[in-house]
């Protein structure tokens, strides 16, 4: 099996965003420096020349995929091309031009979106491709799938040694707390904190509260991707989940709590719902010794200091609060 040396070069494709930046964590953690890290002003990875450049330059031993376009339903909904488009794109550059500079390892980041909208719960990896996905995010599930099956194809045709790792939702610091783009779990801290700060007696939340989704922390995500690549090598997507799930409802209650919000939640029901359950069936991970620590609660007690802190500070990616 792999085994990451101090003297293999790492490149973290999106290193400051939610899941690159915590990967970055990790890794330095673990006493890894052979990093290497670009901005998307320096590398414009839906760019094909420019991305080849940069691999023929650098010849990465080790690709962690963290880059995409990703957002919440109103994103999903407002912005398909984008979605389909630069994810397609992205991933496309990026697995060529590993290709073509002998990367011996590659992580491909799935998402839970690539699961079909019904489906048994929990979700298995071999349901991936057996039915249609959510309507309202589409575009990005198909661009997520389509990256999933180039990783195999490349791994068929030349023997690559790529893998696919699917995570639940996650959250953590550094998170986008973006107002159209950002994801369940940082959109309901930045509604129940500003709920709090301006002393508003309700807040009002879409749909119905009763679809179920399973958040994991993002550095406990970071710690199982490191996990996969050094423990995982199959051709089949490798979920990497909590366990367990909660309603929109219960995880809106947990934040209120969390932030000290303390008036009424109110439920807008003309509002879509999305996926009614995604819980992932993550006992191939779990065999593998790839597990998470904290719970929802606790991942979010952390994330909301960190946003307490980055907030003084001016440095919440996606949205100034004040």
């Amino acid at each position: 099996m792999f085994k990451l040396q101090p003297q293999h070069k790492v490149f973290v494709a999106g290193h400051q965003g939610l899941l690159g930046s915590a990967l970055v964590r990790e890794l330095k953690r673990r006493g890894h420096a052979n990093l290497v890290l670009r901005t998307r002003a320096e590398l414009d990875l839906r760019n094909e020349a420019a991305t080849e450049a940069f691999f023929r330059e650098q010849k990465p031993d080790v690709v962690l995929c963290a880059a995409a376009v990703v957002g919440g339903i109103q994103a999903n909904s407002n912005f398909p091309v984008e979605f389909s488009v630069d994810n397609i794109r992205i991933n496309t550059n990026i697995m060529r031009s590993a290709h073509a500079a002998n990367t011996e390892k590659l992580v491909y980041v799935g998402s839970n979106c690539m699961y079909p909208r019904v489906c048994d719960q929990p979700m298995s990896e071999p349901l991936i491709l057996t039915g249609a996905p959510e309507p309202t995010n589409e575009a990005y599930a198909l661009a997520k799938l389509s990256g999933y099956i180039e990783a195999k194809a490349y791994h068929k045709q030349h023997g690559r040694r790529w893998i696919t790792v699917i995570p639940a939702s996650m959250y953590g610091p550094n998170d986008n707390f973006d107002p159209v783009f950002s994801h369940v779990a940082p959109a309901l801290l930045l509604r129940f904190h500003k709920a709090k700060r301006e002393q508003l007696k309700e807040v009002v939340m879409w749909g119905s509260g009763s679809p179920r989704r399973e958040f994991l922390f993002v550095d406990d995500a970071a710690q199982m991707i490191l996990g996969a690549l050094e423990a995982y090598e199959g051709t089949d997507a490798l979920n990497l989940g909590y366990g367990d799930d909660i309603s929109i409802k219960e995880s809106a209650e947990v934040v209120a709590r969390v932030t000290g919000f303390q008036g009424e939640l109110k439920w807008d029901t003309s509002k879509p719902d999305g996926a009614p359950r995604k819980l992932l069936d993550s006992r191939r991970a779990a065999g593998l010794g790839l597990k998470p620590r904290l719970s929802f609660e606790e991942g979010m007690r952390l994330t909301y200091a960190w946003l307490q802190k980055a907030e003084l500070e001016g440095q919440v990616r996606g949205h100034r609060l004040s």
